[in-house]
């Protein structure tokens, strides 16, 4: 598998410019990016008065809008040394955000990348701010690559050099960095189940950590069993591939003292069922095709903090990811099992394809004996999620409102869409069993997602805890101007910006 995060060279191929003129360069692209409203002023109407007022003209004759992630290419432009100019839209000025940007540069890319391109300049205005340049920059070079891992012809190809003219160094060093985590988990997300199942995961895992300085610690089937995993290991009984428990850790505070009254500030617990028919309550075709992204939570919580490690932030994290593959073989876990999962609560199994729960059960329970100061998790946990927010917004629960809201917070300065569903205590009753304490699925289908919450809230004690059910934004069944179809590395910016808020 490629390797995002080798030493940066000259940041990947991506450079910081910021004294030449865009005008006088040779490029195969020249990228600027318009808000609606006509030229206005900054990068935009500087290159207006490159072209002769070519951009006015265009504006004035409804040719150019501005409307978010409209993409222009404009060929043989006058007054320009590059083969063509792209004009991507921004929306209104006033909703200019990061997550605008980023799908903004993502489209450009994405555009240009359809073929080879050995020279692409991309303009930041000097209005933007640090933060929101990182995050063009990181959609530029994510746009750029495609779900082509087993394409004889790749649909994507990336540039040879990307010049961002305007940006200071430390922007692009850190957008490139978190484009590299989003594309690891994107890359995670599209490999082939027959390529990543728990095993090969934890190996990539193990692999990842090495490049960026985590420690790992991987469990395998006979200490998950030494250590009362009964939850995971049912999950993953009905295949032939093994479950893992991975456990990554970076000390970005080194002169913290490490040990039972200093665990680290934040927990990152991510569901990795490497593939998910359902089991014996079997999923049709349909419902079961895309099912290699059920681990798109525990792919976003890996590239994120790998992606925490190489910027450096000064915060300690854990983070960990349950893996099972959720199979129908001749031991496959069975509707009325009943469980005893690490923390001892017993769950009686209603459906064996509410399994992502069971397996954040024990990982949840682990991570608790490591006391961090809050939990979050990120999972492909419910299509009852999707019913209720679409696919394109992640659910959040909690048991801490002020945690919940700086995950919240964090995930829209990414430009990540999140909303908050309800946890009353009412929804406990819904979970309730009528032989062992709870059961893994509510009464009936309503509220489904809030009934996985709650039954997750079982096995966080008291940490502050928030949940994010990715089960809509995790993977794009069909592309959008920004990104091909596919894994969308949903969540790895926003659990970048969160380890960046201040205490």
């Amino acid at each position: 598998m490629a390797d995002e995060f080798s030493a940066l060279r000259t940041t990947n191929g991506i450079i910081a410019e910021q004294s030449a003129r865009p005008e006088s360069m040779r490029a195969d692209a020249l990228v600027v990016f318009l808000t609606e409203g006509g030229i206005g002023s900054g990068a935009i109407a500087t290159m207006d008065t490159s072209t002769g007022g070519l951009l006015s003209r265009l504006v004035a004759d409804g040719e150019l809008t501005g409307k978010r992630y409209e993409c222009v290419p404009l060929f043989a432009a006058p007054g320009l040394q590059a083969s063509q100019l792209v004009v991507v839209g921004l929306g209104k000025r006033e909703d200019l955000d990061a997550g605008t940007l980023f799908r903004a540069a993502a489209t450009a890319s994405r555009h240009l990348a359809s073929r080879l391109r050995t020279r692409v300049v991309m303009v930041a205005d000097g209005s933007w701010t640090s933060r929101q340049i990182e995050q063009a920059v990181a959609g530029a070079a994510v746009g750029m690559v495609g779900q082509d891992l087993y394409r004889t012809e790749k649909k994507r190809t990336r540039f040879g050099s990307t010049i961002w003219v305007g940006a200071s160094f430390e922007a692009v060093e850190r957008g490139t960095i978190i484009a590299d985590g989003v594309n690891l988990a994107r890359r995670l997300v599209n490999t082939s189940p027959e390529d990543l199942y728990p095993q090969t995961f934890s190996e990539e895992a193990a692999a990842v950590a090495g490049r960026t300085g985590l420690e790992v610690e991987i469990w395998d089937e006979k200490r998950l069993l030494h250590e009362r995993c009964n939850a995971i290991l049912a999950v993953g009984r009905g295949s032939s591939r093994a479950p893992r428990l991975v456990i990554l850790r970076y000390q970005g505070l080194e002169n913290r003292p490490r040990g039972e009254e200093s665990g680290p500030d934040i927990a990152l617990v991510g569901k990795g069922v490497t593939f998910d028919s359902g089991g014996l309550s079997l999923k049709p075709s349909d419902s079961m095709i895309t099912m290699k992204c059920d681990m798109a939570g525990g792919a976003a919580m890996l590239a994120a903090a790998a992606t925490i490690a190489k910027l450096k932030l000064p915060i300690n994290i854990v983070a960990a990811i349950g893996l099972a593959e959720n199979m129908t073989g001749s031991a496959a876990y069975k509707l009325g099992d009943v469980i005893t999962a690490r923390n001892g609560t017993t769950i009686e199994v209603h459906n064996t394809d509410a399994e992502g729960r069971l397996v954040l059960a024990d990982v949840l329970d682990v991570v608790r004996g490591l006391k961090p100061r809050r939990i979050v998790d990120a999972a492909t946990l419910t299509g009852a999620c999707m019913v209720a927010l679409g696919c394109d917004v992640a659910g959040l629960f909690t048991n801490n409102q002020p945690w919940c809201d700086a995950v919240a917070a964090a995930a829209r300065s990414a430009g990540e869409p999140v909303w908050q569903l309800p946890m009353y205590a009412d929804y406990d009753e819904h979970i309730r069993g009528d032989i062992a304490d709870i059961k893994n699925v509510g009464d009936g289908r309503w509220g489904g997602a809030i009934t996985a919450a709650k039954f997750l809230e079982r096995f966080v004690g008291e940490i502050p805890w928030t949940h994010i059910d990715i089960a809509g934004p995790a993977f794009a069944e069909k592309p959008r101007p920004w990104t091909d179809g596919g894994g969308t590395g949903a969540m790895v910016r926003a659990m970048v910006e969160l380890a960046r808020i201040p205490e």
